[in-house]
């Protein structure tokens, strides 16, 4: 089931008439999320298997899942803070039941990421599911 925060996501990408528009505002959900401290961009939080550069960073807070996330690349920022609005406040163990490909393909990133960067997706996805699953 997906967070209110993932809906309103969905909605405004509804919302939105063409693709340069959701691009822009997918750049400006990158930009609207914290930065993670450079003391934590080390490879313990590097995500392999993304072209750019990408650290996660998780935590627990109330028995609920968290993270923050950084890349070097804006639009990636933008996907990272989609991911965030799709898991954050979880139960840990809830996190690997959402259908993260089903929800992205509901905004259309599925058909419009490179290769490159849906490979890179997944591996985000995959270490977010690990992350929350260590953290359980």
């Amino acid at each position: 089931m997906p967070t209110p925060a993932f809906e309103d996501i969905a909605q405004t990408f509804d919302f939105l008439d063409d693709w340069e528009e959701r691009y822009r505002h997918l750049i400006e959900l990158g930009r609207a999320m914290p930065p993670l401290d450079p003391a934590f961009q080390v490879p313990a939080t590097k995500v392999d298997g993304c072209a750019s550069q990408v650290w996660i960073l998780p935590r627990l807070e109330e028995d609920r899942f968290d993270f923050q996330g950084e890349s070097d690349a804006m639009i990636v920022r933008g996907l990272i803070a989609v991911l965030h609005a799709l898991y954050a406040g979880l139960p840990p163990d809830q996190v690997g039941q959402v259908d993260a490909q089903a929800a992205l393909a509901r905004l259309g990133l599925d058909e419009h990421l490179s290769a490159q960067r849906s490979n890179g997706v997944r591996a985000m996805i995959g270490r977010i599911r690990q992350l929350a699953a260590d953290a359980g």
